[in-house]
């Protein structure tokens, strides 16, 4: 009876953004030790292996081939052999090709494991500037069509931070939309050729980026990272009536000016005031 051998393992390593120090110790080892490296591009990663003495050999895995190769794979490593995955730059996955292998060995019980590292993504929110707490990223946006306009809809109302993946050609357009929406002067970050040789974070208001950008052509890889929306104060008079009907059930102002706040999103100050305006008798215990 043949013994079955145990699954190999599926690496998800990151890879440099730029600048070929951010590799780490554990990345290389981790290449060094598997059976071969997925590579988006081989010519391309070909260079890091040979700069980290990798002879670890590389098969194309990337868009145009993963439905295909992705099977094959799946098997190998079934039989025992441990693929690294990579991209050309950066986190793979992360608007990079890879999901379909993950997806298919997470389902076929074939561990993987991250080696995490460099990303774009990050590196340009971190150093934004702007809230980290809550972000959305939203990849590369694409080129026109209904895809392009709910992406704008909801970058528009986004009460958090939004990150975009965008080309220099089409940044001018892209910030002239969220100013065409209302945003022109929301905070705003372009973050240029991250850990490279010409990296340059510009900040300012989306506006003003806009203005800039028209006058200097955007070069490079950029990120643009993009503070939350301003939500609308509410009417007055739902205000109030929120208000009169607290107070009427015996809140205190100070407790009514904490609800109200906190349910409507008005400012405590607001809501204290009209609170004290509202003509109703206090309840026991009012201030």
């Amino acid at each position: 009876m043949t013994e079955r051998r145990e699954p190999g393992t599926l690496y998800v390593v990151s890879t440099p953004i730029g600048n070929m120090g951010d590799f780490s110790f554990r990345a290389v080892e981790i290449l060094k030790a598997v059976d071969a490296v997925l590579a988006e591009d081989t010519r391309h990663t070909r260079h890091l292996l040979h700069r980290y003495e990798i002879e670890t050999p590389s098969l194309a895995y990337h868009e145009h081939n993963e439905a295909k190769a992705t099977p094959k794979i799946i098997a190998r490593l079934f039989s025992g052999e441990s693929f690294a995955l990579v991209s050309d730059a950066g986190t793979p996955l992360v608007s990079d090709p890879g999901s379909r292998l993950v997806a298919a060995a997470a389902q076929a019980g074939i561990p993987i494991v991250p080696v995490p590292g460099p990303s774009a993504l990050l590196a340009a929110l971190v150093a934004s500037g702007l809230d980290t707490r809550r972000f959305t990223f939203f990849g590369f946006l694409t080129r026109s069509g209904p895809e392009r306009r709910k992406a704008f809809d909801e970058i528009e109302v986004l009460a958090h931070t939004a990150v975009v993946y965008e080309s220099p050609t089409r940044l001018v357009g892209t910030l002239s939309e969220i100013e065409a929406r209302g945003g022109g002067g929301r905070d705003a970050v372009v973050a240029r050729e991250m850990t490279k040789q010409f990296e340059e974070v510009r900040r300012g208001t989306v506006a003003e980026l806009r203005a800039y950008y028209e006058q200097v052509e955007p070069r490079g890889e950029l990120v643009l990272v993009v503070g939350g929306a301003t939500p609308p104060e509410p009417a007055e008079d739902l205000v109030r009536e929120r208000v009169r009907s607290l107070r009427g059930a015996g809140m205190t102002s100070r407790d009514v000016a904490a609800t109200v706040s906190r349910e409507l999103g008005v400012s405590k100050r607001v809501a204290y005031r009209l609170s004290q305006e509202a003509d109703v008798k206090p309840g026991a215990g009012d201030e």
